[in-house]
């Protein structure tokens, strides 16, 4: 049984908590009708203002960032280096300009369409244990960005569903490649499922 997450998860404050509770929930595209899925493996928590790591960071507003500023419960999509479109939820109130970026994800449903789009010949861990590697899996990209996650209609919703994972089946360390963040490098925003071998290294 599985149950869309309401919009008052996403108006949490508290971004790292929430980038926590994303593990093991259900990730649903339904591109073009067609229906593919996953269950969040990874994510990394950007807060703003003060996060340097951010690209809301001392609230920078530009015609990309816009979108986090909004309340949350939305997404966030990007390009970055021309061709990869990555995925972040963003979360607290408006103004708040809290994003987490998934990272990977274990595919569910209709894994052939999404070795299609990834033009993979044969199944492997590399089809959607990275940013830009599930999204193209899913069908997601930049046309999508702001839409809300939690409507019964929207293209990209996420779900509570009954794979229930433990404090320590969850794990957390640094974020990957913000050289740039200065002190908040360290940080130990990232969170993975222990073990699992979909999520990125």
């Amino acid at each position: 049984m599985k149950e869309l997450l309401p919009l008052e998860f996403y108006l949490k404050s508290d971004v790292v908590s929430l980038a926590r509770d994303l593990i093991g929930k259900l990730i649903v595209s339904d591109i073009e009708g067609a229906k593919t899925s996953g269950i969040i493996v990874e994510t990394e928590a950007y807060k703003a203002p003060e996060d340097k790591a951010s690209h809301a960071y001392n609230n920078k507003l530009t015609s990309r960032t816009r979108t986090m500023f909004e309340d949350g419960g939305i997404s966030y999509i990007y390009l970055v280096y021309g061709f990869h479109h990555l995925f972040n939820v963003v979360t607290g109130p408006e103004g708040t300009a809290h994003a987490i970026l998934v990272r990977a994800i274990q595919p569910v449903e209709n894994i052939e369409l999404m070795m299609i789009r990834r033009r993979a010949g044969f199944l492997s861990y590399n089809l959607t244990n990275g940013p830009g590697k599930w999204t193209e899996a899913m069908g997601i990209n930049r046309g999508l960005n702001g839409v809300r996650l939690y409507m019964p209609d929207s293209p990209i919703q996420i779900y509570r569903t009954e794979n229930i994972y433990t404090e320590k089946e969850i794990i957390s360390s640094p974020r990957i490649g913000i050289p740039y963040a200065q002190d908040f490098i360290d940080k130990p925003w990232r969170f993975r499922l222990k073990g699992n071998a979909w999520t990125g290294r």
